[in-house]
């Protein structure tokens, strides 16, 4: 009697498990980078676990398609692949990830996590009212670009010339240079734009810039540049150049300095967006967000390498110093 109510209540649990697999709701992800990066691991990561604490986990209601791609062929093939599945929703973590979704579906909600512009980019019609399909969490708004060339005169106040590292193909890339085109002059900085394509022109566009004195770089923020952070990391280290990033992975990787938003913010948000729509909210009306926590970091390791001191009062204003 008792095997027989094990039996019976070990197929009633498997019943309940089954039952519960197909009631699950579906969400794809789709990342622009490598499955072995570490940097979107590690926002997934907090993703995930803030979707677990609003009582979402794969296996018990959710179920879960991960696609990753190295280059844009990839992405537009995974993007179709995702939507075919199906989802009630789809995370996009980056703008090389967002544009091919907006190409495949219009119909299957999408929240995105670090995008530039996504209104000059044409992903949504405006911040406030995205009115279509996606929604989500801007990378930051172009004023934050101001800053770069202030840190770069604070670190070096002789500085006069300053190369600006950019994609020059997209909205982004040039709104964030018109921002630091502007500032410059006040700042007695001459800037001067470096176009980022392949790693080869990356390589010359810096040697050649390197080749006169008093001069500095600000890497702005695109996938390109995010590519190629261990080659300008090095190559700024080799010509002696201070350098300030966009974003915190550089100094991880041996960058000077970098001024730019938390990244694990945005995707804790990102999750909050994905739990809403699985109750039933629609992306047209949650509005695109802001960054409103922005951090600098800094690498007094380097400091030596390039032959400069950081400014006491800078390091008192850092978030984090790394040493």
């Amino acid at each position: 009697m008792l095997s027989g109510l094990i039996a019976s209540t070990t197929a009633w649990g498997s019943l309940l498990s089954a039952q519960s697999a197909d009631n699950a709701r579906h969400i794809g992800v789709l990342s622009a980078l490598r499955a072995d990066n570490l940097d979107v691991q590690g926002r997934l990561a907090v993703f995930w676990e803030r979707l677990a604490q609003l009582g979402w986990s794969e296996g018990r209601n959710l179920r879960v398609e991960q696609r990753w791609e190295a280059d844009a062929k990839r992405g537009h093939e995974y993007a179709a692949q995702l939507v075919a599945l199906g989802p009630d929703v789809i995370l996009a973590t980056g703008g090389g990830s967002l544009a091919p979704l907006l190409q495949a579906t219009s119909k299957v909600p999408i929240v995105f996590a670090n995008v530039p512009d996504p209104v000059g980019s044409g992903f949504v019609e405006s911040l406030v009212k995205p009115g279509g399909n996606a929604t989500g969490f801007l990378q930051f708004e172009y004023s934050l670009s101001g800053k770069w060339p202030e840190l770069l005169k604070e670190i070096v106040p002789a500085m006069t010339r300053a190369a600006v590292i950019r994609d020059a193909a997209t909205p982004y890339g040039i709104g964030q240079f018109a921002v630091i085109q502007s500032v410059a002059p006040s700042l007695g900085l001459e800037v001067s734009p470096i176009n980022l394509r392949g790693i080869a022109e990356t390589e010359r566009a810096i040697a050649s810039f390197a080749r006169f004195s008093s001069g500095g770089m600000i890497v702005t923020a695109s996938p390109i540049s995010t590519d190629q952070r261990d080659l300008i990391v090095a190559l700024a280290t080799r010509y002696k150049l201070p350098t300030v990033y966009f974003q915190r992975l550089f100094v991880l990787a041996g960058g000077l300095i970098s001024y730019g938003p938390n990244l694990n913010d945005q995707f804790r948000g990102a999750a909050d967006y994905v739990d809403r729509i699985l109750r039933g909210e629609s992306p047209a009306d949650m509005p695109v967000q802001a960054p409103t926590r922005y951090e600098l970091v800094i690498n007094s390791r380097m400091t030596g390498s390039i032959g400069l001191t950081i400014p006491p009062t800078l390091l008192a204003r850092a978030d984090e110093v790394i040493e």
